[in-house]
């Protein structure tokens, strides 16, 4: 059984894809612990499905480096296989980085290398494009430039706003994430071998 580790910052709407699927019990993952860097609402999702939950706050700490180490230190308790930033909204420091990955993987709104950073999607509305999508990559110390897992592209359709786009773009990050920690939990997705490749 692949244990997860889950970090957010907002509601949580993939983590609840991930704890919807792992309630199945052929899926063969779960979520052990849900963990954030504030008071964030998906922290109630803990709860609502019997998941122990934790907050490293950032302000709580001098530095970035300080709340990193404090975040590893954590996230170590709960022994995870894989750890899933999923709307982290804060870049971790390198010894975060150093100590999970390639085992640390992220979702974003956007069809990488296009529109990296906080608001994938703004930028591409703002651009004019017609189309974006999702990722899911490894995170590594670069912003959204570690290895590409999987990545789908989404059509921009006229008339879309910030959030009508990333409406629906939220359910097609949350089908590569349950299937890339599917592959990953059958082996047919190594990480380390994509790190490196």
């Amino acid at each position: 059984m692949l244990k997860l580790v889950v970090l957010i910052s907002g509601a949580g709407s993939n983590l609840r894809a991930l704890l919807d699927a792992s309630a199945d019990a052929e899926f063969p993952a779960r979520v052990v612990a849900i963990g954030a860097d504030r008071d964030a609402d998906g922290l109630a999702l803990g709860e609502e499905y019997g998941v122990p939950t934790f907050s490293v706050p950032f302000t709580a700490y001098p530095d970035r480096d300080s709340w990193g180490d404090a975040l590893i230190d954590e996230v170590r308790r709960w022994e995870p296989d894989v750890v899933v930033l999923s709307g982290l909204m804060r870049l971790v420091p390198p010894a975060v980085v150093d100590a999970f990955s390639p085992n640390l993987i992220n979702t974003h709104p956007a069809y990488l290398p296009e529109f990296p950073g906080a608001h994938g999607v703004r930028d591409a509305i703002a651009a004019g494009v017609t189309q974006t999508g999702a990722s899911l990559i490894v995170v590594d110390n670069s912003v959204d430039g570690g290895p590409i897992i999987a990545q789908e592209r989404i059509p921009v359709l006229p008339g879309d706003t910030e959030s009508s786009l990333h409406d629906r773009i939220k359910p097609v990050e949350r089908r590569l994430l349950i299937q890339a920690v599917l592959d990953i939990a059958n082996s047919h997705l190594d990480l380390k071998e994509l790190a490196r490749s």
